[in-house]
């Protein structure tokens, strides 16, 4: 159908209207400063934080530190070890017999951005000052503060309690100092110290690992582990913590904050936090 003259001198005029809107809108846009143009995506960052708090939080909390239905993420030495392309491969295809799902639905972009997320949660990718001198600070933590008769670092060390080789990637320097000088008390039965006697009159102390009705897994102080039948025992009697509480008493401000600098350090060294030499703490 032809339009009539009549029409396309009713057309005309709009066409070109349109014509002048859209040409100036163009222009407008390649004039824009790149900072400043429309985006339509947010970031790598922001789109991992908004993905995990919305797919993974449920789980794994928030801050990543899990909570009854999920394990700790943030600070469980097995999971900061994995590579990229390992944690990428359990989000998509979860964990069979587990209770960890499959997201085959979240796009491959995603994924890698909830992994890059995750390792701003581990502690990664962060420049610190460190508030002592870390040499110092060794020295100590193997000799006048005795931490090492049951803290383990970098290999060496104690074996009854936790290993803190990593501790620093997931924990400021204002909460380590805190865990030093005013250290929670522990409600988990499997941390606390216990006194075992056998009905034969042996007695050990240490931790009781792994437990179910009939026996437990017990390690003494020295590491040694031995499975006991709870029928030849005689008794389990809980004992105070080993973790003294006068460290802020009787290690000065100075040596904590070495200390303090030595497990950074050596956080630092299995990481990727970047280390620089100051007097405050900067996270």
């Amino acid at each position: 159908m032809v339009p009539s003259p009549r029409s396309r001198s009713v057309l005309a005029p709009a066409l070109a209207a349109l014509l002048w809107v859209a040409h100036g809108l163009a222009a407008w846009s390649r004039g824009l400063p790149q900072n400043h143009a429309p985006k339509s995506v947010t970031s790598v960052s922001t789109r991992g934080k908004l993905t995990f708090a919305s797919t993974c939080a449920g789980c794994h909390g928030l801050d990543g530190r899990g909570g009854e239905r999920a394990p700790n993420l943030a600070e469980n030495q097995k999971v900061q070890r994995l590579s990229d392309a390992q944690i990428f491969h359990i989000i998509e295809n979860g964990v069979p017999q587990t209770g960890m799902p499959a997201f085959h639905s979240l796009p491959s972009s995603d994924i890698k951005a909830v992994v890059t997320y995750l390792r701003t949660l581990q502690g990664k990718n962060r420049t610190v000052k460190l508030p002592g001198d870390p040499a110092r600070g060794q020295t100590i933590f193997f000799g006048k503060a005795g931490c090492s008769e049951c803290h383990m670092v970098d290999g060496k060390g104690g074996f009854i309690a936790s290993d803190l080789s990593a501790y620093a990637r997931t924990h400021a320097a204002a909460q380590i100092q805190s865990a030093i000088t005013s250290p929670p008390p522990s409600g988990d039965p499997h941390t606390r110290m216990v006194a075992a006697t056998t009905r034969a009159g042996e007695k050990y102390v240490g931790r009781i690992r792994n437990e179910d009705n009939f026996s437990l897994q017990f390690e003494t102080l020295d590491g040694t582990f031995y499975f006991m039948d709870k029928a030849d025992l005689k008794g389990l009697d809980s004992l105070p913590t080993l973790m003294p509480s006068d460290y802020g008493s009787t290690l000065s401000s100075d040596e904590l904050n070495d200390v303090i600098s030595y497990l950074m350090r050596v956080a630092a060294a299995s990481g990727s936090t970047t280390l620089t030499k100051g007097h405050e703490w900067e996270e």
